[in-house]
């Protein structure tokens, strides 16, 4: 029996399967893999504190597949005075784009959920400017986007 595709909180089994699409989300943005112990650095983020502030959720497609995530945290903006939602990630993996699932668009309005559990009135988020594939389906949801580099700066241990 085929079932309808869904999007879902990721639980502790589910990590090593969101491992695989983060590998292909980090490939196709052409940045370096995650971290080999990636399961288990999220298991600490999500399961193993007493207040976890990031929640991952997976797309799941009709064969029960993980597909697909989306990843978000709570942050803060100084100019507003408010907190709001980051979306970190949302991957879909290139062959379950497109085909009339829906999975991206559950994907998002998973996260809006979020964002209204907590109580905040706006998600941010950033993707690369020659993801036209991208920037088309935040289009056509609606979303704006605006124009920043983001930067990283590697900082050693304290008393390294």
């Amino acid at each position: 029996m085929t079932r309808t595709p869904l999007v879902r909180d990721a639980d502790r089994a589910d990590l090593p399967r969101v491992a695989e699409p983060a590998a292909q989300h980090a490939a196709y943005e052409r940045a370096d893999p995650p971290v080999p112990d990636l399961a288990a650095r999220l298991a600490g983020l999500l399961f193993d504190t007493p207040d976890p502030r990031l929640r991952c959720l997976v797309a799941e497609a009709p064969d029960g597949e993980i597909v697909g995530y989306a990843t978000c945290a709570p942050e803060l903006s100084t100019w507003d005075g408010r907190e709001y939602l980051h979306m970190d990630c949302l991957f879909l993996a290139p062959g379950h784009r497109g085909l009339g699932l829906g999975l991206g668009p559950l994907l998002m309005d998973a996260v809006v959920a979020e964002a209204r559990r907590l109580g905040v009135t706006e998600v941010q988020w950033q993707t690369p400017a020659w993801n036209e594939g991208a920037v088309r389906f935040y289009d056509r949801l609606g979303a704006r986007a605006g124009q920043k580099l983001r930067y990283s700066l590697p900082v050693g241990k304290a008393g390294a």
